[in-house]
């Protein structure tokens, strides 16, 4: 008798100017890319936000796109999935003589990966 596959929750993101979405990768806190599921969608709001959108995805989905990015690992359940800490700020602040401007706001890079933190460990399926 064959077990049913696992569904998982992915986060996607849209292309900018596509109609098509894309899996979102993350980092460890080593570095090392990989993909992000979750067993429960209610875990993937935890962790990523309510705005956040997903789809339902088997694990043989979710690794024939990973595959294409040289991505063979899988972490499951991560507790929190946060942008990069680097962030860019386009213009220093600036003294003249007499006046102070500084940056109206700080941006972040444009990144198709986010990192991710796993503190305490939690199961990660490997490839």
């Amino acid at each position: 008798m064959d077990e049913a596959p696992i569904i998982f929750a992915v986060p996607v993101r849209d292309l900018p100017g596509r109609l098509v979405r894309t899996v979102r990768t993350g980092r460890s806190p080593q570095g090392q890319r990989v993909g992000i599921a979750f067993t429960r969608p209610e875990l993937l709001v935890a962790a990523m936000g309510v705005d956040q959108p997903w789809e339902e995805l088997c694990e043989s989905a979710l690794r024939g796109m990973l595959r294409p990015l040289g991505i063979d690992r899988i972490q499951v359940d991560p507790l929190l999935v946060a942008p990069p800490l680097d962030r860019v700020d386009p213009a220093p602040r600036v003294v003249q003589a007499g006046t102070s401007r500084t940056a109206s706001a700080t941006t972040y890079p444009l990144v198709s990966s986010v990192r991710i933190s796993t503190l305490p460990p939690v199961p990660a399926v490997n490839g």
